[in-house]
């Protein structure tokens, strides 16, 4: 693997950490926050077993879909792992998507300052 393209593979883990439990992410909000593409915020994902700390399954596609479902262990995984954290998925598809959608630039922006 290129140099460039393991570092933003590293990238994508760090912030695919940050995701709070019971959130989900779309691989367009990470793209966009590192400059990159969705599509390649998904390739990394799918390599990201091998650390086994990176919770992929909070990564869906930017209608809440589990497009990502086929490469965990079995189709159900990615579905199991979300509803374990409270997330409710319908047909392969996160309920309420938009208000559990974490946006980490936004929520920045919306936090108010530290009190001094």
């Amino acid at each position: 693997m290129k140099p460039d393209r393991a570092a933003f593979f590293d990238q994508v883990y760090s912030v695919v950490r940050q995701i709070p439990r019971g959130r989900v992410c779309s691989y367009g909000i990470i793209a966009r926050l590192l400059g990159g593409s969705p599509r390649l915020v998904g390739y990394a994902l799918n390599h990201s077993h091998v650390y086994g700390d990176v919770p992929a399954h909070r990564v869906v596609n930017r209608n809440g879909l589990l497009t990502g479902k086929y490469h965990f262990a079995t189709p159900n995984r990615m579905r199991e792992l979300l509803e374990a954290e409270g997330v409710e998925v319908v047909e392969d598809r996160v309920v309420r998507f938009e208000s559990l959608c974490w946006d980490p630039l936004s929520e920045i922006d919306s936090e108010p300052p530290p009190a001094r």
